[in-house]
């Protein structure tokens, strides 16, 4: 599959916006590990090649362990594999992802309350939204994955 443009030469001040969001989910409260987690999680619920290799190679490299990243999207069978933050993120993630699907019901946030403060929550969710669009952007436009360019 090739490349269909680049986006960040036709609207820098566009990916320029989405990076500031990016950099407020830096700067929040939130574990840049969980953080990473939820991302990669939203993407392989979206199918997104590109920011499935990205994230993974990320939480290799900030020295998470290759049989945890192997379970993300079989979190609710892995165990004490995710502590609890980490499957209230997961699930909040995907029911905000599948919004159409979902709804996003009353359960769901209520579960997510008792792990995260209101801010966390609100922070969460814009990270979500922001691995959204991102996952958008990558396969709508086949933004090409580190790992075939090296293949």
């Amino acid at each position: 599959m090739s490349r269909r443009l680049d986006y960040n030469n036709i609207a820098p001040a566009g990916m320029k916006a989405l990076g500031s969001v990016y950099g407020y989910v830096l700067q929040s409260s939130l574990s840049p590990l969980l953080v990473d987690l939820v991302y990669l999680r939203i993407s392989q619920i979206n199918n997104c090649a590109y920011c499935l290799d990205m994230h993974t190679r990320d939480l290799l490299k900030k020295g998470e362990a290759i049989e945890k990243l192997a379970l993300v999207q079989a979190w609710r069978e892995a165990g004490g594999l995710f502590d609890e933050r980490e499957r209230a993120a997961l699930a909040w993630a995907e029911s905000v992802t599948l919004v159409a699907q979902t709804g996003v019901p009353d359960d769901a946030y209520d579960a997510a309350r008792v792990v995260f403060d209101e801010r966390e929550l609100v922070d969460l969710t814009v990270a979500i939204g922001l691995m959204n669009a991102y996952n958008r952007m990558a396969i709508s436009f086949r933004n090409t994955p580190q790992a075939a360019l090296t293949a």
